[in-house]
């Protein structure tokens, strides 16, 4: 199996699969508008179509795999799509995020599918700080989750979107928390991405801010090993505990960016920040061979350039990346269709 490249020499080695553009959360970083336009019913992959291109994907170079949504265990049935991604040669890693609301219910028959690894959303400790964030009271489902996650995907990954004046007060509680489950915390800068219409720079806290923070509180921290390709710089404390943070929005990592993300209705995307994708379910609707539509994936990738997050730290006037009118017109561009 080969392996493409792009104009910059990155390979196309990690596809993020969305399987629903539906959420049942609202947070204020991805989804904070009072109304949203969803995906027709009849847009959406069936798994056979989903399986088909990612076969197609693997062929091509790609050895990762990471199922997210909107929320993807909405999703009827994700056991029996996990199921088939796992049987597909080539695929070295096959994971999920989610918000961990229903992960309780369904992560031992996720296991038993052949998922591999899961990465929950957790930003907060606090129920009224999660209801803030969220407009949902589902902290206590969450929580189950987790500890579910720590028993069923033992060393899974916990991701927190740091937002200043919400949950930036709570460093030292996540990564204490992340230590009783046995998780891997990751710290994310909220990002001026597609769906985050009330984004400043001010509610930014930067890595430079959070190692600050945690070196304050238990010393030394150390570089750790890390993949680099993976969009997340680890580090390591005094007390043993890894931990990631992934800086995107004050620190791009463009230049080893291997990532592409696959919409529930198949528009592809090269970049997080793309204003535009590649329709790749109209081919497959309308009869294209396997060879046609990996030759227009394989096309497309070549001739990528993408490089957002970099040409969003160099604006002069950066505010919200996307208008909330623009996303009314548009659904593509919300975080929650394209997937993170």
């Amino acid at each position: 199996m080969s392996t493409i490249v792009d104009a910059f020499e990155r390979p196309l080695t990690s596809l993020r699969l969305s399987v629903t553009d539906r959420c049942n959360l609202r947070c204020l970083y991805c989804m904070p508008e009072a109304e949203y336009g969803w995906l027709p019913k009849s847009d959406i992959l069936d798994f056979e179509e989903i399986v088909r291109l990612t076969r197609l994907f693997v062929s091509l170079g790609v050895r990762r795999i990471r199922l997210t949504g909107g929320e993807p265990l909405l999703r009827r049935d994700l056991p029996a799509l996990v199921a088939q991604l796992a049987a597909i040669d080539g695929i070295e890693d096959l994971a999920l995020t989610t918000n961990g609301v229903l992960l309780a219910d369904q992560a031992e028959a996720l296991r038993a599918a052949g998922l591999q690894r899961i990465t929950v959303s957790l930003d907060t400790l606090d129920r009224a700080t999660f209801v803030r964030l969220t407009r949902a009271d589902e902290l206590p489902r969450v929580c189950s989750g987790l500890d579910t996650a720590a028993r069923v995907f033992p060393g899974f990954k916990i991701d927190t979107v740091l937002v200043r004046g919400v949950n930036d007060g709570e460093l030292l509680a996540l990564v204490a928390e992340a230590r009783r489950l046995g998780a891997e915390l990751r710290f994310i800068e909220y990002m001026d991405v597609g769906g985050a219409t009330g984004w400043t720079g001010e509610q930014v806290v930067s890595r430079r801010e959070i190692l600050s923070s945690l070196t304050s509180a238990y010393g030394p921290i150390a570089n750790a090993d890390s993949s680099p390709s993976a969009p997340a710089a680890r580090f390591m404390l005094a007390n043993g505990q890894a931990l990631g943070i992934i800086a995107s929005t004050t620190t791009p990592f463009c230049a080893t960016c291997d990532r592409s993300r696959l919409t529930a209705d198949g528009m592809w995307y090269l970049c997080l920040y793309a204003t535009a994708g590649l329709d790749v379910r109209g081919p497959l609707r309308t009869g294209a061979s396997d060879d046609d539509i990996a030759a227009i994936v394989r096309r497309t990738w070549e001739q990528r350039r993408d490089r957002g997050a970099e040409d969003r730290l160099a604006s002069r006037d950066r505010g919200a990346f996307v208008p909330a009118s623009a996303l009314k017109r548009n659904p593509h561009l919300e975080m929650h269709t394209r997937g993170g």
